[in-house]
C-alpha cells in the first residue's frame, strides 16, 4: 500500500508540469454517475455489484488540478452476505490534456462502509466505517462545452479490520458551470480583457505575440518584438521615428522627411528624389529644371521648349525689331472706314500679301496684331470696334496661309492715336492696326 500511494505521489510531481485543466471557463462541475464495486482480497467473492447514485462536486483550481467531494451508494454481496455500501471522499483530481478527450489522475481520502444490518453504537462504528485512502485513472469525453461523458476507476483501501479493499468504476455525465471562457486561454470572460483572442494570464487573457510586454491590443507591431516607446514597434536605424511611420525605416532620417534623409539639402526626401545629390525642386521630382533648348531659360518657364527664345519672350524666339518696323509699315497703309471692320481695297490687301511674305521668310516668332479705332462712337463700342478689325486681319493672313498659332488680336479702342480725332484726315488713320511681337 505504502508503494501505491509513493508511486501515485511521484507520478504526479513528474506531470505538474506538463498538465492541463479543465478550463476556467467551466470552473464548478457537477456529476452523476452509476457504480460497479468490486471487492478485492483472496478471501472475498470478486463479483459485479451496481450502484446508483455516485454524486461529485469539484472546483477547478488552476494548473490542471481540481478539488471536489463525492459520495456514492450501493448494495454489495460478498458469498450471501448482502452489505449496504457508502462512501464519502474528499479527492484532487489532475487532467492531463485538454480538448474534447481529457485523460485525469485522481485520488483521496475518506470513508467507507460496508453495513450488515446489524445495530452498532457510535456515529462511524470502526467495525462498519473505515478510514479510506484512494487513487486511479479517468477520462471525460465532452460532449459540448459544459457537457461530458465521465468514466473513472480507483483502487480504495480501507484501514480498518471489517473493511473490504475494493475497485469502484463510475460512469455517467458531468455538467460544468460557473464563469465563461469564449477563448479557452484559463481566464474567465469577467476578468479576460481580450475575451475573444487567447492569451496569457499575466497579461489579464490578452496575447503578446511578440513577447515584448507589450499586449497585442496595445502593440502597433504585434508580430515584431519592439520597444514600449514605439508602442511596440522598432526603429531600426534610430532616428527617433518607429519603423511603420517611417518612409526610409533602414535610413537615418527626420520627422520633417518622414524618417527619410534629405542628401541634397533641397527639402525633397531621398526615396522621392531622383537627382540626390543635386537640390532641385520638388515638382522636377528634386532635380533642377532643364533647358531643353538652351536658350537660357528653364523649361518649367519657357512658353517654347524645344525652340530657341529670349527670356524677356518667356523662352520663345521674337521677331527682330526690324522685321517688326517693316511690318508696321505695312500696316500704316490698312485702314478702314469708319464704324466698319471689313478688309477693302486692292492697296490693302497688297500690303497683307506683302506681310504674309514676310513672316514666311522668317519663320521664328509670334505677331500681336492690335486693333484701333478713332474717337467716333462710344468707348466700348470703340473697344469691340478695334478688336473686330484686328481678327479681320488675323483671318485674312490666316487665309493666306499664315499660321494661325502664331498670330494673336488685342483691341485698345480710341487709345494711343497716332494723330488728333479732331480733324477727319487725323480720325481716318487712326482707324489702323499695328503690329508687335509675341
Amino acid at each position: 500500500m505504502k508503494f501505491f500511494r509513493g508511486s501515485i505521489i511521484l507520478f504526479l510531481l513528474l506531470l505538474n508540469n506538463q498538465l492541463f485543466a479543465q478550463s476556467q471557463e467551466n470552473p464548478w462541475v457537477f456529476s452523476v454517475n452509476s457504480s460497479i464495486i468490486n471487492l478485492q482480497g483472496d478471501l472475498n467473492e470478486k463479483g459485479i455489484n451496481f450502484g446508483l447514485p455516485a454524486i461529485s462536486f469539484s472546483r477547478h483550481l488552476g494548473g490542471g488540478i481540481s478539488i471536489g467531494a463525492q459520495t456514492s451508494i450501493a448494495d454489495v454481496e460478498n458469498f450471501s452476505t448482502l452489505y449496504s455500501y457508502r462512501s464519502l471522499d474528499g479527492f484532487a483530481k489532475i487532467n492531463l490534456g485538454k480538448g474534447n478527450f481529457i485523460p485525469s489522475l485522481i485520488g483521496g481520502y475518506g470513508f467507507s462502509q460496508f453495513a450488515d444490518g446489524l445495530e452498532r453504537e457510535g456515529f462511524f462504528p470502526s467495525t462498519e466505517t473505515s478510514r479510506t485512502v484512494f487513487g486511479g485513472l479517468g477520462f471525460s469525453i465532452y460532449l459540448s462545452n459544459k457537457l461530458a461523458i465521465n468514466l473513472q476507476s480507483t483502487y480504495r483501501s480501507m484501514n480498518e479490520n471489517d473493511g473490504f479493499d475494493h475497485l469502484q468504476h463510475n460512469f455517467g455525465i458531468s455538467l460544468g458551470f460557473g464563469s465563461n471562457d469564449s477563448d479557452k486561454d484559463g481566464v474567465s470572460d469577467k476578468k479576460d480583457k481580450c475575451p475573444t483572442v487567447p492569451g496569457l494570464k499575466k497579461y489579464e487573457g490578452c496575447p503578446d505575440t511578440d513577447g515584448d510586454g507589450i499586449i497585442d491590443k496595445d502593440d502597433k507591431c504585434p508580430e515584431v518584438k519592439g520597444l514600449e516607446e514605439f508602442n511596440g514597434c522598432l526603429d531600426s536605424d534610430n532616428d527617433g521615428i518607429p519603423d511603420p511611420e517611417d518612409a526610409c525605416p533602414n535610413k537615418k532620417g527626420n520627422n520633417e522627411m518622414s524618417g527619410c534623409p534629405d542628401s541634397d539639402g533641397d527639402s525633397v526626401p531621398d526615396n522621392i528624389d531622383k537627382c540626390i545629390d543635386i537640390p532641385g525642386p520638388k515638382e522636377n521630382e528634386g532635380c533642377p529644371w532643364p533647358d531643353t533648348d538652351g536658350d537660357g531659360v528653364n523649361d518649367n518657364e519657357d512658353l517654347c521648349k524645344e525652340e530657341k527664345g529670349t527670356l524677356e519672350n518667356n523662352g520663345c524666339p521674337e521677331l527682330s525689331e526690324e522685321i517688326v518696323k517693316t511690318l508696321n509699315e505695312f500696316g500704316s497703309r490698312i485702314n478702314f472706314p469708319a464704324n466698319s471692320f471689313q478688309i477693302i481695297g486692292r492697296k490693302t490687301i497688297e500690303n497683307l500679301m506683302n506681310i504674309k511674305k514676310l513672316l514666311d521668310e522668317n519663320i521664328d516668332g509670334n505677331l500681336i496684331i492690335e486693333g484701333y479705332a478713332s474717337s467716333d462712337g462710344e468707348e466700348q463700342y470703340n473697344v469691340q470696334l478695334s478688336l473686330n478689325r484686328a481678327e479681320a486681319v488675323r483671318d485674312y493672313l490666316i487665309k493666306l496661309g499664315v499660321a494661325a498659332e502664331r498670330l494673336d488680336v488685342k483691341g485698345f479702342g480710341e487709345k494711343n492715336p497716332l494723330e488728333d480725332n479732331e480733324s477727319p484726315e487725323g480720325r481716318a488713320i487712326n482707324r489702323r492696326v499695328q503690329f508687335k511681337s509675341n
